[in-house]
């Protein structure tokens, strides 16, 4: 009986050694001693529409010098009631799928963040203007338990989901106005103005009021962008605040500098702390 005891008690700290034992076959790893200096290399999301179909989307993430962590079909696949992801791109590798990109004083986004193709056709030119294509629900459920799981494990904070319109303003409209954000910061997932903050800042003036340009552009900035600093409405910055509204305000993303623009942008500095 003593012996049993023995031997169980050897096991018992056997396992409570071993598990902190990595073998790679020629060495072994000791993770006792974690260092406090460390954060996680992923700090965003980036969201974009493939402008694609299924098929042709699969193929491109797969087979050609571009690719995504993780791709929503345009009917996800549902398995036990619950909708299927597909991973293209290990989480802790990195994917190709932002391009030349800037957000809050960091470029190369692939670097640090994890990227999520939607199968959407995205927008289709009109005589007058361009007609955009909506997300279903399905693909709104997948998108919503994907992006929390991923806030949550990651720590990403709401200031960093983002379209891929904000990180790349003067060449991308992806995923487009007709994309969720208000329904997903309610959430938790991303970044949203209160509405009684953004009606102080815009006080007795009409929403459509022409604002600052120079103070937009320092908002703006503030807040993430990259935008020129000249004080005048150039065509950069006209893509900037249109890429800005269609993310805060899509029921107009015209690029004009009015004074909802000017308050959306005071009251997310002010809601999240910059």
């Amino acid at each position: 009986m003593n012996k049993l005891i023995i031997i169980i008690v050897i096991l018992m700290l056997m396992g409570c050694h071993s598990s902190h034992m990595i073998d790679r076959c020629d060495y072994k790893v000791d993770t006792r001693y974690p260092a406090a200096g460390k954060n996680n290399r992923i700090n965003s999301i980036v969201l974009h529409y493939t402008a694609l179909n299924d098929e042709k989307s699969l193929k491109v993430l797969t087979q050609q010098k571009v690719s995504a962590h993780y791709l929503i079909l345009i009917n996800p696949k549902n398995i036990g009631n619950k909708p299927v992801v597909l991973q293209l791109v290990p989480e802790d590798k990195r994917a190709w799928h932002a391009g030349s990109s800037y957000w809050r004083n960091r470029t190369n986004l692939n670097d640090t963040s994890l990227g999520i193709e939607i199968v959407n056709l995205g927008y289709t030119p009109m005589f007058f203007g361009k007609r955009w294509y909506s997300f279903n629900d399905q693909q709104r459920v997948l998108i919503e338990r994907l992006t929390k799981d991923l806030v949550k494990r990651y720590n990403i904070k709401p200031t960093n989901v983002l379209a891929h319109s904000d990180i790349a303003p003067l060449r991308k409209h992806d995923p487009g106005p007709l994309f969720f954000w208000e329904r997903l910061a309610k959430i938790g997932v991303g970044a949203w103005p209160d509405q009684a903050v953004v009606k102080k800042y815009i006080g007795p003036r009409n929403i459509k009021d022409l604002a600052s340009v120079a103070n937009i552009q320092k908002l703006l900035a503030q807040y993430g962008y990259t935008i020129p600093q000249t004080g005048q409405l150039d065509p950069d910055t006209k893509k900037v605040i249109s890429a800005f509204q269609m993310h805060f305000r899509p029921s107009d993303f015209s690029g004009r500098p009015d004074a909802q623009t000017e308050a959306i942008a005071a009251a997310l500095l002010e809601k999240y702390s910059f």
